[in-house]
């Protein structure tokens, strides 16, 4: 055999005496882990309601936090003064806010820049899917217009774009004859300050307050 098979068989068994001593010596520590489980089984048992507790806990802070939301929305009123005062930004949450006070468990504020004309999305629990468009007056009803050109851009997106069933224009403002011409061709709800207010105070769901509203898509869910 020359020289160079002798070296490589050598190391072959070294390596192989390694391996057999890694294993040895595994085996060895897996005994003395079991003996020592055995020995001392409360450990475990100790530390398994432990992590028990501690996964209740963190289960009932989840529940606590979603409960908590669920009655910040429930029951939630504005008035057109809080209404008025608050950032455009704040304005938009407030609305996702009341549709998801209305019913809405997917009610979501994503306006921002590119929003594509929709700051605020959500089924309603008939099914239809509402894309809601705002716009925000800090002077009230002595702020501009909505106008036509702010209606098309919804109508350009609502349907095509974002898939909604009711497309919507909310404004604490005003909102100008043509426009609302543009909204009747256009199948567009509109809710300006008035129907705001009857909304934002009240108690009734937005789809109750709109009038011809699309069908629902599903049968209402029995109470």
């Amino acid at each position: 055999m020359s020289p160079r098979r002798r070296r490589r068989r050598r190391k072959s068994d070294e390596n192989l005496l390694v391996g057999l001593g890694v294993l040895v010596v595994g085996g060895l520590l897996l005994v003395k882990v079991g003996q020592w489980v055995w020995a001392h089984w409360w450990v475990l048992l100790v530390l398994g309601l432990l992590a028990l507790l501690v996964l209740a806990a963190w289960i009932h802070q989840k529940v606590d936090r979603i409960r908590s939301a669920r009655l910040r929305v429930d029951g939630l009123t504005y008035s057109l003064g809080e209404l008025d005062a608050m950032h455009h930004s704040a304005f938009e949450f407030a609305v996702r806010d009341l549709l998801a006070r209305d019913g809405s468990r997917d009610a979501l504020r994503c306006g921002g820049r590119g929003d594509l004309g929709a700051d605020v999305k959500g089924h309603d629990p008939l099914g239809r899917y509402w894309v809601i468009q705002c716009k925000h007056r800090k002077k009230g009803l002595d702020g501009s217009a909505v106008g036509t050109p702010d209606l098309q851009t919804l109508n350009g997106t609502g349907r095509p774009v974002h898939g909604g069933d009711v497309v919507v224009m909310v404004t604490n403002g005003r909102i100008s004859q043509p426009a609302r011409e543009f909204a009747r061709q256009q199948r567009l709800h509109l809710v300006d300050r008035r129907v705001l207010e009857q909304w934002a105070r009240g108690q009734r769901p937005l789809w109750e307050i709109l009038p011809a509203v699309p069908p629902p898509r599903r049968p209402p869910r029995l109470r």
